[in-house]
């Protein structure tokens, strides 16, 4: 298997579980398939519930955007070059984070601003 189809693989099933991640979020927040409970502390508990679900929600979908990103640039040959300023991005770096569209010297100074 090539580098490239390997990598391929990897993001593959990064994204794959990503969205299977998404789903079962989805499926477990209280008040999508039903009113809530007619106790309010369980209201409470079901709002909080619900409230850390939906960040972790929006977390994974956002991740799931950039692996998807990530995929886009491998068929485009743009994957591994910072989207920035075109250098390569080091290899550990996307062991690490192989979403990742920056090089470490463009990432730092984006996060500065």
């Amino acid at each position: 298997m090539s580098a490239d189809a390997a990598l391929r693989a990897q993001l593959e099933t990064l994204a794959a579980e990503l969205v299977h991640r998404v789903e079962r979020i989805d499926a477990h927040v209280h008040h999508a398939d039903g009113p809530p409970s007619q106790d309010f502390a369980e209201q409470v508990t079901e709002r909080e519930n619900d409230d850390v679900l939906g960040a972790l929600g929006v977390d994974a979908r956002h991740q799931l955007g950039l692996v998807r990103k990530a995929l886009a640039r491998l068929d485009s040959g743009d994957y591994g070059y910072c989207a920035a300023c075109g250098a390569e991005i080091p290899p550990a770096r996307l062991a690490v984070l192989p979403w990742a569209e920056l090089c470490v010297s463009c990432a730092e100074r984006l996060e500065r601003r």
